[in-house]
């Protein structure tokens, strides 16, 4: 120990945050807004087994494209939270629009006929907090096997997904000359 401090890491300007907060409050408002503009009716077309595997595979593609951005940004913590800000809503959204296709394929499918799409979106986040509040459950068999599905596959996000968000930010973080303590402290301020 030479009694040399460490540099520390510079803070980030005041409007390259406001404007990565920004677009992930606008990614968050144009996911809703498909949500509720998209005609969730087509779904009822096609087996729920491949609207899931296609749902899937667009989750997938969304989170290798956010994690390649993550990798290029020059502020990849900023550029994670962004992804989260999409990835999360648009999670929780595939399973409200199928939850919507659902209810409107059969009102016996959950305890509570005539579903608007507010109370799917809400039905989806209820399942996604594990809040569970039981005024809206699944009643027949498809849609208790959807609902453990999702119960199971947030566990997957909420751990494994999150964590390679912020394992790909700290890389780059490091890769941009950080060292891994400088990235360390960056990452807990």
């Amino acid at each position: 120990m030479t009694g040399v401090a460490a540099p520390s890491a510079a803070p980030l300007p005041h409007a390259t945050v406001a404007w990565s907060l920004i677009r992930a409050l606008l990614s968050i408002v144009l996911l809703v807004g498909l949500y509720f503009l998209a005609p969730l009716d087509g779904l009822l077309l096609l087996p729920l087994g491949l609207t899931l595997t296609v749902a899937a595979a667009v989750l997938v593609g969304v989170s290798a494209w956010q994690m390649s951005a993550i990798a290029a940004s020059d502020h990849p913590r900023l550029r994670g939270i962004e992804a989260l800000a999409v990835t999360v809503p648009l999670y929780i959204l595939v399973f409200a629009g199928e939850y919507y296709a659902m209810s409107v394929q059969d009102a016996a499918n959950f305890t509570v006929a005539g579903l608007t799409r507010v109370d799917t979106l809400y039905f989806a986040v209820t399942i996604f907090s594990s809040v569970g509040f039981g005024d809206i459950s699944a009643a027949s068999q498809a849609a208790r096997v959807l609902v453990t599905v999702q119960m199971i596959l947030n566990l997957i996000v909420l751990g494994a997904g999150i964590r390679v968000f912020v394992g790909v930010a700290r890389r780059t973080r490091e890769g941009l000359g950080g060292s891994p303590v400088m990235a360390a402290r960056d990452e807990s301020t």
